[in-house]
């Protein structure tokens, strides 16, 4: 990504209403799992410091070495410097993996990095992806970050079954919100230079845009959303 977006993103992910709720979701879809975790492409470090003393065996895998620093100093979980395009851990060392929002980068050969992320789970063990929606979505911000591409959910369901994970399930979210963030990628903020969708909100509607995907974790499943989580795991006994 570019520079200047991991300090925003080092400013924002504790407090932001999207980063609140990416994070709730992902350590909803991680409970019950017993051991060593890794958050794969972790940035800095949000998620692993929400998922805290909870996950005593917490490790982080992020390429670019500022990133990885500020994410050491903020979760205490072990980070190492790597790319998931071929990642430095032995074979079958986690519990469960955790990648958001990494897939869809420039740099990430999504074959490679599944089957990496397959490599280093243990059979039976949890997979967790969260990805951007709907190719015709990539606006500024996905060139700020180095994001290409942007999934359906039967296309991420039918990409991660084929690199050999099972129980495979793909599911849209942020969905009460979608037909705001189109407006606003589309048409608001749909040039070069305009601000990066990561930033701080007023108190009053940060609150609010969390209200609503909190209520939308009590609805079922929608069509349509901003990003689509992926759960599965490694065929094979449960560690």
């Amino acid at each position: 990504m570019d520079e200047a977006e991991y300090a925003l993103m080092d400013e924002a992910e504790s407090r932001m209403w999207w980063y609140r709720a990416l994070h709730a979701r992902l350590a909803e879809a991680l409970a019950g799992v017993r051991g060593p975790i890794l958050d794969a492409g972790c940035g800095t470090g949000g998620l692993l410091a929400r998922l805290g003393s909870g996950y005593p065996e917490r490790h982080g895998l992020e390429f670019n070495a500022a990133a990885a620093a500020l994410a050491a100093a903020k979760s205490g979980a072990r980070i190492t410097r790597g790319s998931i395009n071929a990642m430095p851990y032995a074979d079958a060392s986690f519990a469960a993996v955790v990648s958001a929002d990494v897939l869809c980068h420039a740099a990430v050969d999504p074959a490679a990095a599944l089957a990496e992320l397959r490599r280093v789970l243990r059979p039976g063990g949890r997979l967790l992806l969260n990805l951007p929606a709907y190719g015709w979505l990539l606006s500024t911000h996905d060139r700020r970050v180095h994001n290409t591409r942007r999934f359906t959910a039967r296309a991420a369901q039918t990409m991660v079954a084929a690199a050999g994970f099972g129980g495979v399930r793909a599911r849209y979210w942020n969905s009460l919100l979608f037909p705001l963030m189109v407006v606003q990628r589309k048409l608001l903020a749909n040039n070069d230079h305009a601000a990066s969708d990561v930033a701080a909100f007023s108190p009053w509607l940060d609150a609010s845009l969390h209200g609503i995907t909190r209520a939308e974790r009590l609805l079922p499943a929608l069509p349509f959303g901003g990003s689509v989580l992926v759960t599965g795991h490694r065929p094979g006994a449960t560690p």
